[in-house]
């Protein structure tokens, strides 16, 4: 359960000035560290603090992980410790004694997904080292079925119906079964919890699957998307320049402003059963 909190605040509506209790979503640091082998010595390593809704921390520890490239697999984890009863809220990962961590490069990538530096050629041709294989869907998808995403979305969102402050990450197969949906105020967090938590029941590469973003699409979380092997992603929102060219690199399908009954299609198109229902305009 995420914790809330409480404030008190005015609202003006139709000329009329009340004060009523507010409930607003709780965003708190925690830092993310790890223990490592270097095959003679161990060493903890701090390597990120991350704003973010409180709950599933784990999850969200491992999806950054795996989204960094620090592991491939969660089998390189020996242990997930999470100390959040002090003000100092910390989830520790411990590795597995072959597993083998290039700090100087961990560093430096952070420091890039941070920056405004991934507006660049080289970042895609970055990503396309990383995910040397495209995400892969055989599968294709109706546009009808599509457009009722968005509300399975909403109503699965327990916490953005309380405090309307929270983004989510939803992640549906073809057929729009629901496989996995997180909240946070940071909607990279929201990502990166999706990807965790699959990755810790084996599931990667995605394959086949539908992702859905409350916001929009930005490169960053497409490239999360395409590490995690997702072939289809789509956004209520707009995605960038940079994220549209990236979905194109990755052969993925990325959708914008997805609506009741309209969306925008960017590239992939032929994941779409056009033609074959109602039309979405």
């Amino acid at each position: 359960m995420i914790k809330g909190y409480s404030q008190s605040i005015q609202t003006w509506d139709h000329g009329t000035l009340r004060t009523r209790t507010d409930q607003l979503a709780e965003e708190a640091p925690l830092e993310l560290i790890i223990d490592h082998c270097d095959g003679e010595h161990w060493h903890r390593q701090n390597i990120a603090v991350t704003m973010r809704t409180p709950g599933e921390d784990t999850a969200l520890a491992l999806g950054f992980l795996f989204t960094e490239t620090v592991i491939s697999s969660y089998a390189s984890v020996e242990s997930l410790n999470e100390r959040l009863d002090t003000n100092r809220q910390r989830v520790i990962v411990r590795l597995q004694d072959e597993a083998r961590v290039d700090v100087q490069k961990l560093t430096r990538h952070v420091f890039t997904n941070s920056s405004c530096g991934v507006c660049s050629q080289a970042s895609l041709d970055q990503v396309q080292k990383l995910c040397p294989v495209k995400p892969v869907m055989t599968e294709t998808v109706d546009p009808a079925l599509l457009c009722t995403l968005p509300q399975r979305m909403r109503e699965a969102q327990k916490e953005f119906g309380r405090t309307g402050g929270l983004h989510a990450s939803a992640l549906f197969d073809a057929s729009g079964r629901l496989l996995f949906l997180c909240e946070d105020v940071g909607r990279h967090n929201a990502l990166d919890k999706v990807i965790g938590h699959a990755l810790r029941q084996g599931l990667l590469p995605l394959r086949d699957s539908i992702l859905l973003l409350s916001g929009r699409a930005s490169f960053e979380l497409i490239q999360k998307a395409a590490l995690a092997g997702i072939p289809f992603v789509a956004a209520l929102g707009a995605p960038s320049s940079l994220a549209s060219a990236l979905a194109q690199d990755m052969g993925m399908t990325l959708i914008g402003f997805l609506r009741e009954s309209s969306f925008n299609i960017y590239c992939g198109a032929e994941r779409l059963l056009l033609g074959s229902s109602a039309d979405p305009s």
